[in-house]
């Protein structure tokens, strides 16, 4: 059976997607690895290479495997427009789909439950199998073994992701590695289009994040209290405590956090994007609750709420794409691949720290309507993600380590940790006594901009305020202006932008924590304002001042070293 569709009326494609679509004809390989930013349309690459081999009888069938049920329900209505016919709602114990359908839309998880049906299925007739976000195959041991046996026998298969890179060693089921000197495999994709790609053909948004630092005080088990600024160097375990006392609903930092992110939505939606959307992703389903109430609370807003346990959640998530409602939050189920292109605003207000899922999380925010429009993420400042938000644009392979009888004790340590962080909260006993927050930072093109300012302050909304339709070099420009505009009210004495409101004569000296902190942030505006210049990115600026000073990232750079970098980006 071909798709009902004439080639005519097929949606258009973009440049990469043609190219990957020349490229996979060429082949005629078996595999095809996909790799493309989220938001870049692999599906649409996908389904038209679907229709293509059903319609010069390459393959009978089609079966696509998702990692949600609501991207089932996603995936057949995409299929739809191309003419191809695909059962969402097909069951393993249906056994067989019915004669009008081109072929089905499965889970991962169906896979892995009985892996023989779906294995009968694939060899009574000759099928493309399109396994979309593969890195999920690698999940679980049933996953992928399941994965391997449906479909080992497919005349074709086709992976897509945007995130090819996993927080483990578990290799991904029909994916090329190549070895390298050092032992290590990595994934090899036979097309690759990277955000930094796509960010220069207008096909995904620039995302600014609006980083809050603060203070966040709180009492242990043992009964200790302690407090500390949010963002400043501290231990992984202070880190991690001071985090989630920022987080919990009961503080001020989220509340304040929340107000600032309606402002910003507010003005995208009186600025050029009407239906501009916002989304709160949670790390669990009390904490959405709570941050839903807070957003009514502070904002007179009401919030739908997305539970991945709730009956209707697909649908919940198709009705708040398809309205011009302002707030969303979820847990886990607005995830990789579902699509609403309206959100512009988004909360991460969730202790997952791992690369997979802040990709995946930051591609909901990155899909493009039309040029100008802008993404703005507000996030904790905190080491781990900062680093993440800086080096958004970097391209990553899943890279497979090989295995040592004596690894480090630490890096298994950390490992662990990462690994329980993604999506829940850690365990322990705390509670928080007082939390507040302040505007520490706007992260964009890998590059810092701005000076601390206390939330709800006239210098907080000036960057609230900015333009939602502007290119990344008109961004560039009004970061720097304001930055400019904050240290020549400092230096001329003017309104102070920081927190506490000290007399200037008094001001306590400075810890070598503290220096660092300030430090890093002039070395990044300093590299911000080389980039802008040079148009070059802020990551190769850095690689090019560590390998000229020497030393570590900056994040784990000395006093010293910051200073010596600093010394030299001048001279340049």
């Amino acid at each position: 059976m071909i798709p009902a569709a004439p080639p005519e009326s097929l949606p258009s494609l973009r440049v990469w997607q043609r190219k990957a679509m020349v490229a996979y004809h060429r082949g005629q390989s078996r595999d095809f690895l996909a790799v493309a930013t989220p938001g870049a349309g692999k599906t649409t690459f996908a389904l038209r290479i679907a229709y293509d081999l059903l319609a010069d009888g390459t393959v009978d069938t089609v079966t696509v495997v998702c990692p949600t049920e609501h991207l089932k329900v996603q995936w057949a209505g995409a299929a739809a427009r191309f003419g191809i016919e695909l059962d969402p709602a097909f069951r393993n114990s249906h056994v067989h789909s019915a004669a009008d359908f081109h072929g089905v839309v499965l889970t991962y998880a169906q896979i892995g439950a009985d892996p023989a049906v779906h294995r009968r299925r694939t060899l009574a007739r000759r099928t493309l199998v399109i396994l979309d976000e593969i890195h999920h195959a690698g999940d679980a041991r049933s996953w992928g073994d399941g994965v391997k046996t449906a479909f080992d026998e497919a005349e074709r298969r086709l992976a897509l992701t945007g995130t090819p890179f996993r927080s483990d060693d578990n290799p991904i089921p029909f994916v090329e590695y190549e070895e390298y000197d050092d032992g290590a495999r990595r994934s090899r994709a036979d097309s690759l289009y990277g955000y930094r790609d796509a960010l220069a053909d207008g096909v995904v948004r620039p995302v600014m994040f609006m980083a809050y630092s603060g203070q966040a005080k709180w009492r242990t088990s043992a009964g200790d209290e302690l407090a500390v600024r949010l963002g400043e160097p501290l231990t992984k375990d202070i880190t991690s405590q001071a985090w989630r006392t920022a987080l919990d609903p009961e503080g001020e930092w989220i509340k304040q956090v929340i107000r600032a992110a309606d402002r910003r939505l507010t003005s995208l939606r009186a600025a050029g994007i009407p239906d501009a959307g916002g989304l709160i992703i949670a790390s669990d389903q009390n904490s959405a609750r709570a941050y839903a109430g807070i957003l009514k609370r502070v904002t007179g807003k009401s919030a739908a709420i997305v539970l991945s346990d709730d009956a209707g959640s697909s649908d919940k998530i198709a009705k708040f794409a398809a309205s011009e409602d302002e707030w969303l939050v979820a847990v886990r189920m607005v995830s990789e691949g579902v699509d609403i292109p309206r959100l512009a605003v988004g909360v991460y207000a969730t202790n997952a720290h791992t690369p997979l899922y802040f990709a995946q999380a930051i591609g909901r925010f990155v899909r493009s309507r039309r040029t100008g429009e802008t993404a703005s993420v507000f996030l904790p400042s905190v080491v781990p993600l900062l680093s993440l938000a800086e080096n958004l644009e970097q391209d990553r392979d899943h890279v497979i380590k090989p295995k040592s009888e004596d690894q480090d004790p630490e890096l298994l340590l950390e490992q662990a940790q990462r690994v329980l962080n993604e999506g829940t909260e850690l365990g322990g006993q705390r509670e928080t006594l007082e939390s507040s927050a302040e505007l520490d930072q706007v992260i964009f093109d890998g590059g810092s901009f701005g000076l601390p300012v206390q939330a709800g302050s006239h210098e907080e909304q000036e960057y609230l305020g900015l333009p939602g339709l502007l290119t990344p070099e008109q961004i560039h420009l009004l970061l720097q202006k304001r930055q400019r505009e904050q240290m020549s009210k400092q230096k001329s004495g003017g309104a102070r932008t920081d927190v506490a409101e000290r007399p200037a004569a008094t001001e306590p000296p400075m810890t070598n924590a503290q220096r660092r902190l300030k430090l890093r942030k002039q070395l990044n505006a300093l590299v911000g304002a080389r980039s802008f210049a040079t148009n070059e990115p802020h990551g190769k600026i850095h690689a090019a001042l560590r390998s000229k000073c020497g030393g570590p990232p900056s994040a784990q750079a000395t006093i010293e070293q910051l200073e010596e970098r600093i010394a030299a980006i001048r001279s340049w």
